[in-house]
């Protein structure tokens, strides 16, 4: 068994950066939203129709890069969902969810902050969740159903997008391994950063938290997003649907009535999705894998950002007025208020997954179930800043080794 590497020391960090009818029907649905066999990646959930209606270092502190630097990934990668609830909760005088991170909290692996000063100079690294939440608790107890890194190049306005896979097998940050998404479940945002910054030698020093109902009122305001769904795709979305507006008493079982409360998906093609079609699109893990699963999510925050970019004042106040409530940052208000300008310089130039396709295994790691398993961390580890920071020749932290073996140690006997 490889021994425990030690603990990086919590330092200040340095900020840089089917049911296919439009006829009202009540259908029922048993949810599956437990985490799959990925050697079974088609099997179909039960769903039913009913004819009964449904019932319802000690250094001397930097001053943070400035906030029009981060408006990309607010604006172009996450909704613009954070500057327009928190600029309209400072103009109205009231209070967003905001989360005071203290930076002695914060852990950087104590080689990442040499590199903070050269290859990472001039990067902003911010981490997004999207949580399994349709009542507003966003701070923690709710898995963090999607978890994405956006990287921006202040200097070129260039943006680099990467989903970390849910159910990748990491040390949560406190030397226990799971599904990393147990991490914002344990400890919240606070937590989930120091998973991202130790497994990966990152500097994320700031986070947007948003449930599902904080994204399908965005996307209903912006009028809908343009999404090609496929033929395999629209039961699966129609279910899950369901699962989200539908009443159960057992917790399994939902019913929902086609036409009311919800709009089924009846044609494959490109179309506008509205926000809680386009909420489950994002959901789907049964057609493909999970890999694919995050690029329907990154495809669904691309459309947004593209509607976003075209928004007027007057929608934009719209999603204020909706959204009010259902965002959760670290970001402070006095900083948002200055994202109001050079929109149009930042571009999304590059997305992928977390670990490398060619870097991964899964199987069912003991009583962990189902994961994906970096095969060598460091390796996935050093592919991740050259894809980010073009660092071709980055070694990974002595952290970043140890976690490495323990997981080798705790995943090869249950994969290939």
């Amino acid at each position: 068994m490889a021994t425990a590497p030690k603990k990086p020391v919590k330092k200040k960090p340095v900020k840089h950066g089917p049911e296919r009818t439009a006829k009202k029907k009540t259908v029922r649905y048993e949810e599956y939203e437990g985490y799959e066999e990925y050697e079974d990646f088609d099997e179909e959930p039960v769903v039913k129709k009913k004819k009964a209606p449904a019932k319802a270092s000690k250094k001397k502190k930097k001053k943070k890069s400035s906030p029009l630097k981060i408006v990309l990934f607010i604006v172009e990668i996450f909704v613009l969902l954070a500057m327009v609830v928190v600029l309209y909760g400072v103009l109205k005088g009231e209070k967003v969810g905001h989360y005071d991170i203290k930076e002695e909290e914060i852990v950087i692996n104590p080689a990442v902050e040499e590199k903070i000063e050269t290859t990472m100079k001039g990067y902003r690294n911010v981490a997004l969740f999207g949580v399994d939440s349709t009542t507003g608790a966003l701070d923690k107890n709710t898995r963090s159903d999607t978890i994405m890194i956006a990287s921006i190049n202040q200097d070129t306005g260039e943006c680099r997008l990467v989903s970390v896979y849910r159910d990748t097998y990491l040390n949560l940050s406190n030397d226990t391994y799971n599904k990393c998404n147990s991490a914002y479940a344990k400890g919240g945002p606070k937590m989930a950063m120091n998973m991202l910054n130790m497994n990966l030698d990152m500097n994320i020093t700031d986070f947007v938290t948003v449930g599902f109902a904080g994204l399908r009122d965005t996307i209903d305001a912006l009028g809908g997003v343009e999404i090609e769904v496929t033929e395999a795709e629209i039961k699966h979305l129609n279910n899950y649907q369901i699962s989200m507006v539908g009443t159960t008493k057992d917790g399994v079982n939902y019913e929902a009535n086609a036409g009311t409360d919800y709009t089924p998906v009846t044609t494959a093609g490109r179309q506008t999705l509205n926000g809680l079609q386009a909420t489950a699109y994002c959901r789907i893990r049964h057609v493909g894998n999970d890999f694919q699963r995050t690029q329907r999510q990154r495809t669904v925050l691309l459309a947004i950002a593209e509607k976003a970019k075209k928004a007027s004042p007057a929608t934009l106040n719209e999603i204020a007025d909706k959204v009010f409530g259902e965002v959760y940052t670290s970001l402070d208000l006095p900083e948002i208020l200055e994202l109001l300008a050079d929109i149009g310089k930042y571009e999304v130039v590059d997305q992928a997954g977390f670990p490398d396709m060619d870097m991964l295994s899964t199987g069912n790691i003991g009583a962990k179930g189902s994961c994906v398993v970096p095969l060598d961390l460091t390796e996935n580890v050093a592919w991740l800043h050259k894809f980010l920071f073009q660092d071709n020749d980055y070694t990974p932290s002595e952290q970043v080794q140890g976690y490495s073996e323990i997981i080798k140690s705790d995943t090869s006997k249950y994969i290939n």
